[in-house]
């Protein structure tokens, strides 16, 4: 694996723990205060942890293409 493909890896299992403990928040006791702050925080996130996704992704893709190329 890559040092890129590594950090990006971390950097999602990361970001993933963060979200949890918004999820927490949001399956506790009803606090409208806390529950949208929390929300927004969930949803700010996910978008970061889909993106990060799509760089690893990305990452996979170009390493498989740097092979292919490589046996050629």
């Amino acid at each position: 694996m890559s040092e890129r493909l590594a950090t990006l890896t971390a950097a999602r299992q990361r970001m993933i723990e963060d979200r949890d403990a918004f999820a927490k928040v949001l399956a506790g006791p009803p606090d409208r205060d806390r529950s949208e702050r929390a929300r927004a925080k969930f949803v700010e996130l996910q978008v970061l942890i889909e993106a990060i996704e799509r760089a690893i992704e990305g990452e996979v893709r170009a390493a498989r293409d740097r092979q292919q190329s490589e046996v050629q």
